[in-house]
């Protein structure tokens, strides 16, 4: 049976894992760790969870998100997101293990009215991508065989996230202002762990970087008007600047990625947004009625 590691199992996306391991149980097991059992920043703690367990997989589900606080936070950004990266792409490839890590459309700056394909230039505008940007050069520096996914505006039914942001200020507020000049797609941390299980199970495998996000592109404004939808509130919504909103951290205004290369190497189709959006309301609907 082979050994899957998931680094940051109480994240979003490794309680999405979780949540999807049973189907599993007869082909893998699973190790999911958070960050207080395991801390990627220390070297000698992930040899030593490697000699304990010996995965053939490691599933980096970790990461600094703070993205306003980052530009703060600059050396503990990088040190999770970069050298705690490196660490684990490093003791993976000593073990000859499959490293798949999940990196951020925030590598781009946005300035383009086209899709970034895996191959265009990158150019963060702040400290959270900077971070982010460094940690897939050290990942594939350090261990070939690494599956980097870069993905965009990730939700779930799990932890803190935007729809939930929204849901829980629909039921207290009347009106909101929501920016609607940024770009991008959402994507449900759900389709996102089906997919790094497809990339596991895949025989012929192809490292390197790769975009995964549903699909297409909307707005924070359309996204948050069609949570409103789903969940049949009667809040007021009105479409802001980003000049209206300022943040401490720029955001890219229009970080859309090509999702060509995942769909032609591993056969991955993308769900369309509304419907994985959809999903994940009726799923908010019940655990907290």
């Amino acid at each position: 049976m082979k050994r899957i590691l998931v680094v940051g199992g109480n994240g979003q996306l490794g309680h999405c894992l979780q949540k999807l391991a049973p189907k599993y149980h007869d082909i893998f097991d699973f190790n999911f760790t958070g960050s207080d059992a395991l801390n990627i920043t220390d070297k000698a703690q992930i040899e030593k969870e490697f000699e304990e367990y010996q995965p053939d997989f490691v599933i980096n589900a970790s990461a600094y998100t703070a993205v306003d606080l980052a530009e703060k936070e600059e050396e503990k950004a990088f040190a999770v997101n970069a050298i705690g990266v490196g660490n684990l792409a490093e003791v993976s490839k000593e073990h000859n293990a499959i490293l798949i890590h999940v990196s951020t459309d925030y590598v781009f700056d946005g300035e383009t009215n086209l899709s970034y394909s895996e191959d265009d230039f990158t150019d963060p505008i702040g400290v959270y991508g900077a971070s982010k940007r460094k940690g897939e050069e050290l990942a594939l520096e350090n261990n070939p065989e690494t599956v980097i996914l870069r993905t965009s505006w990730l939700y779930s039914e799990f932890n803190k996230n935007f729809v939930k942001t929204m849901l829980h200020l629909f039921n207290v507020k009347d009106e909101l202002g929501i920016v609607g000049d940024q770009h991008g797609q959402p994507t449900n941390a759900n389709d996102l762990a089906e997919a790094i299980m497809d990339i596991i199970q895949a025989e012929n495998k192809k490292f390197g970087i790769y975009h995964f996000s549903n699909y297409p592109e909307t707005t924070w404004f359309d996204f948050a008007n069609k949570i409103k939808e789903f969940s049949d509130s009667n809040v007021v919504l009105k479409s802001i600047t980003t000049e209206e909103f300022p943040t401490p951290a720029k955001r890219p205004k229009r970080s859309t990625m090509s999702l060509d290369k995942i769909e032609k190497d591993y056969n991955i189709e993308p769900k369309h947004w509304e419907n994985s959006l959809q999903d994940c309301v009726e799923i908010l609907k019940i655990t907290n009625a």
